[in-house]
């Protein structure tokens, strides 16, 4: 193995015997375009909507919640597809949450939430999961375009000014916090002693 590793080492030192280094170094980099360009095309792919919806898991069910909310249809004509609220848009964050969301193939696989059944006594953890992360990044997805800084109070409910002008100016509470349920069904949380109006807590 070590002789092995010293063989390519001498190779990869040794200079070209046919290719000059501006040759090769234009090829290093229009190979590094290459892979880099198709690297982002693909994850971007993934972002879209019809990638989310492409097994009837999402489509069957929590897409169908989406279709009810204003965050799908409204008097603006903006629509948030899965990705703006389940992908965060900085690249670095962006690729901890593809390789943490990879572990979605292996329920696709063998069919954890297949059917409305298994979704349904899942739910309650699933949904808890992603209430889990956006605490943590202090709802991230949501300040990609709800911003607190550009918030109108004079437009907002006395309860929402109230509540967006305490707990979030001061960063007791984030989004999350208190918008569970925003664009999905919130799941059965009899068993947590959630008292209405009250935010679920985060387990």
């Amino acid at each position: 193995m070590i002789k092995l590793a010293r063989r390519y080492w001498t190779v990869l030192r040794r200079p070209s015997r046919y290719f000059s280094l501006g040759f090769l170094t234009i090829v290093g980099f229009v190979a590094g375009v290459t892979f880099w360009g198709g690297f982002n095309t693909a994850m971007e792919l993934t972002n879209t909507e019809r990638f989310c919806t492409g097994c009837h898991e999402m489509r069957d069910n929590v897409y169908k919640e989406l279709q009810g909310t204003i965050h799908f249809t409204n008097r603006s004509g903006v629509r948030a597809k899965c990705s703006d609220c389940h992908v965060p848009h900085e690249w670095t964050a962006k690729m901890a949450r593809k390789m943490q969301a990879s572990k979605e193939v292996w329920g696709k696989i063998f069919g954890t939430i297949d059917t409305p059944e298994k979704f349904e006594a899942m739910r309650l953890t699933l949904a808890q999961n992603e209430w889990r992360r956006l605490k943590a990044n202090n709802s991230l997805e949501c300040r990609n375009c709800h911003e607190f800084a550009y918030m109108d109070f004079t437009r907002q409910s006395k309860r929402a000014a109230d509540a967006h002008s305490t707990f979030l100016a001061k960063g007791e509470r984030t989004c999350i916090d208190c918008h569970k349920g925003i664009a999905h069904r919130l799941p059965d949380m009899s068993g947590l002693g959630v008292q209405a109006g009250e935010p679920a807590p985060v387990k």
